[in-house]
């Protein structure tokens, strides 16, 4: 039988409020007291706990405090990640971030979501993944919806709303975003 956090990582209907994964978002949110509020500035000591925070990342992860998730377990990034100021990573589910993407203030990334029917809304709740291809640009205020992918080369205009997935070389803007260019890389 599958563990909740099984669950929840398979995007399984799972319970939040499981003592393994309630242990494991105090763990996140300790590193993230520690990076948000006793370091805040970029630091030598701030880059260690993010490496804690965020283990699955690839060379040059620089997160620009204040930065919110869940887990951290769950965000896998390659290299050259940037993460400008309030950015929110809900990731139940695998979050994975290609090599060179920048993230503008305030862009949320969500794989969390909820059932529909109320009843079971009261005690479950699931997750998708969420997929960002390499060399793109999620403008400031994005929200990234669950289950969402984004191809590689892609740029999300500022306040966008991603509800569907966007191909390779795409500019995708709006609420919900849609794409209204192909981009020559």
């Amino acid at each position: 039988m599958k563990t909740e956090k099984e669950k929840m990582i398979d995007g399984e209907h799972f319970l939040a409020g499981d003592a393994t994964l309630v242990k494991d978002r105090r763990r996140a949110k300790n590193l993230l007291h520690r990076l948000n509020i006793t370091e805040y500035r970029v630091t030598k000591k701030a880059r260690e706990i993010i490496a804690e925070l965020i283990p699955n990342s690839g060379k040059n992860l620089y997160i620009e405090p204040p930065f919110f998730c869940d887990y951290g377990y769950n965000i896998f990034c390659g290299e050259n990640v940037y993460f400008n100021v309030n950015c929110v990573v809900l990731d139940g589910a695998k979050v994975s971030i290609g090599s060179n993407v920048l993230l503008g203030p305030g862009v949320q990334l969500y794989t969390a979501a909820h059932p529909l029917d109320a009843e079971a809304r009261k005690t479950v709740e699931f997750s998708n993944p969420i997929t960002i291809g390499n060399d793109c640009w999620i403008g400031g205020n994005a929200i990234i919806c669950p289950g969402i992918t984004i191809g590689n080369g892609c740029v999300i205009g500022a306040g966008s709303v991603v509800t569907k997935n966007i191909p390779d070389n795409s500019l995708a803007v709006g609420n919900p975003a849609k794409v209204i260019k192909k981009l020559n890389l």
